[in-house]
């Protein structure tokens, strides 16, 4: 994930807008979103992709082929 890390940006609804390489990857909104946001606020950049991994779904599970 280091070479192709997650991007992320809280709106002033507490919505999560969560992107990978320019591409939008999901969107967390609610109750959901907002604890996503206070995880993010207080943490550092590694745990930080963890986070956003976690909130994306199964997003890699480590067989995919390199292009």
């Amino acid at each position: 994930m280091a070479a192709d890390p997650f991007d992320w940006q809280v709106t002033k609804g507490g919505t999560v807008l969560v992107s990978r390489g320019g591409r939008a990857v999901v969107t967390v909104g609610g109750r959901a979103g907002e604890r996503l946001a206070a995880q993010l606020a207080g943490c550092d950049d590694a745990r930080a992709q963890q986070l956003l991994a976690r909130a994306t779904g199964n997003y890699k599970r480590g067989n995919e082929r390199r292009r």
